[in-house]
Formats: structure tokens, sequence, C-alpha cells
């Protein structure tokens, strides 16, 4: 089955599901649905930022400092986030990434729109990230992260996600 079959869960603006749908056709009609964003750290405090592959249904070839994707049909926002840690990150075991907040993303052009739960996880094992989803990868200082915000071409809704979490931090 490939990721365009894969069946979400179509939710409302209060993030209740009305419906379910194939991936391909949530993208392709604009259909809210759930996402899980992952912010890694090291065991030196360093931020995990990949390349998306050209393959990638959305934003692809694009940086991103979340790891994570859409929630499956009957999955919880925590069980995903776990789920799609470890397959991205390419370990097992990982703890499971604690919950920090949820929130409406919509670019207001496209029509994508998702309900995006965040979550923060220390791994301390080597990586060995997904060929498919992974085009590069590197543990980064986030200043060196701010450094590249204005550099490289990163997914919009990673940049959303990213400016909220900063701001929940009291980071600005």
């Amino acid at each position: 089955m490939s990721s365009a079959d894969e069946i979400l869960d179509i939710v409302d603006e209060n993030d209740e599901v009305v419906g379910q749908a194939r991936r391909g056709d949530a993208y392709d009609r604009g259909l809210r649905h759930r996402c899980a964003f992952i912010q890694v750290r090291d065991a030196e405090g360093r931020l995990f930022v990949h390349r998306r592959t050209a393959t990638k249904l959305v934003f692809p070839s694009l940086y991103d400092m979340f790891v994570g994707g859409v929630v499956g049909a009957g999955e919880t926002y925590d069980e995903a986030a776990l789920r799609e840690a470890e397959e991205e990150l390419g370990v097992s075991g990982l703890p499971r990434p604690d919950f920090l907040f949820k929130f409406l993303y919509d670019d207001g052009v496209a029509g994508r729109t998702w309900w995006s739960a965040v979550y923060e996880v220390r791994c301390e094992v080597p990586v060995n990230p997904q060929v498919e989803e992974v085009d590069w990868y590197g543990f980064l200082p986030e200043a060196e992260v701010g450094r590249r915000l204005g550099v490289w071409e990163w997914v919009p809704d990673g940049l959303a996600a990213y400016s909220r979490l900063r701001a929940y931090r009291g980071l600005g």
C-alpha cells in the first residue's frame, strides 16, 4: 500500500472525526485531518533537522525541524507520535514523546489544513533515518537552526509549529 492509500480520519474545526478518506484524496480535496509533530533532541540537546525526500506527497525536498506525519484512522495522537518518531529516526524503544500542545494549521492558500499535535522527545541512541523519508539529516544546535531559518527552504507547517513552540517556551 502506498502512502497515498493510507486511511485517515477526517476531522472538523473542533478536531472531531466526521469521516475517513484515503490520504491522497485528503490532500487533493483539502480535507482536514490530524498530524503529529515531534521535536527530537539528542543527548547534547541538539535538534534533529532533516531534508525530506523529493518523493514526499507534501512539501518534497524541504527542510524540517520535526519528525512526524499523519495520524492514521483510529489512531491517537500519542500513538502516532511514537510510531512516526521511531519510523523516521529508524530506532526502537524510544521513550514516549511528551505532548506539549495542539493547534490548527491552515496555510490559507492551498487548502492544506490539519490539526497538529506538538511533542518533544530525547533520542540518545544512534539514528538510522528512513531513506524513503529523509534525504539528509543532522543534529544541530538550536542557534544553528535559527541561522538557517532564512537560508534553507523549510516546510511551512513545521515553521508554524516551531514558532508556536518557541512562544510556548517563552522564547518569542
